[in-house]
C-alpha cells in the first residue's frame, strides 16, 4: 500500500538544499511553475518600485524562502520584510510585513493553496497579481485560516502597503 509522507521544514531544508523549482506548503513537496518573461518582468518592476518607495524602512526579499511553521517553506514572487539581517536564518511569519504573488498560469494554485497557508502563519498583507485579469487583489486581516478583507484594484490604481500608510505603489 502506498503511503504519502509528510516533510517538516528541518528536512525539506536537508533533502531539498540547492534544488530549485520546489516549495513545501504545508508539508508537501510542490514544484513551481516555471518564470516566464511576463512574469519576470513584472515582478523586476515590483521590486523596483517597491524598493524605491520603501528605502531601507523594509527588506525586499524577491523569490526567495520564507520560513512558516510547522510545515511550509514557500517562495512568494516578493516578500517585503522588518529590515534586520538574515543572515542565520529565513524569515518567518513575525517578520514578513508583505508578500506579493504574480499569477500567469498559477492563479488558482495561489488562491487555492498558498493564501490559506499565509493566513494560517498570519501573514497581514498579501498582494495576489492576476496577469491575465490585469488585476491586483489585495488581501488583509487573517483570522482562522482565512483572509476577511479583499479588495480588488483595476489598472491606474495603486496599491498602499498595510505597514506604510501613504506609500503609493504602481502595478505591474
Amino acid at each position: 500500500m502506498a503511503r504519502r509522507y509528510r516533510f517538516g521544514i528541518e528536512e525539506f531544508e536537508r533533502l531539498f538544499q540547492g534544488v530549485t523549482g520546489v516549495e513545501l506548503l504545508d508539508g508537501e513537496v510542490y514544484q513551481m511553475s516555471p518564470i516566464g518573461p511576463k512574469h519576470a518582468l513584472v515582478v523586476a518592476r515590483m521590486v523596483k518600485r517597491l524598493t524605491e518607495a520603501l528605502g531601507d524602512r523594509a527588506l525586499v526579499w524577491p523569490q526567495n524562502p520564507v520560513r512558516l511553521p510547522p510545515g511550509s517553506e514557500p517562495q512568494p514572487d516578493i516578500a517585503l520584510l522588518k529590515p534586520k539581517d538574515y543572515w542565520e536564518s529565513l524569515p518567518t511569519p513575525e517578520d514578513v510585513l508583505l508578500l506579493v504573488e504574480v499569477a500567469d498560469a498559477s492563479l488558482e494554485y495561489d488562491r487555492e493553496v498558498k493564501l490559506p497557508i499565509y493566513a494560517q502563519a498570519g501573514i497581514p498583507e498579501v498582494w495576489l497579481l492576476d496577469l491575465q485579469g490585469n488585476r491586483l487583489h489585495v488581501f488583509r486581516a487573517p483570522k482562522e485560516g482565512l483572509y476577511t478583507e479583499h479588495r480588488v484594484l483595476l489598472p491606474g490604481e495603486e496599491a498602499e502597503p498595510l505597514h506604510f500608510p501613504g506609500v503609493r505603489v504602481a502595478w505591474p
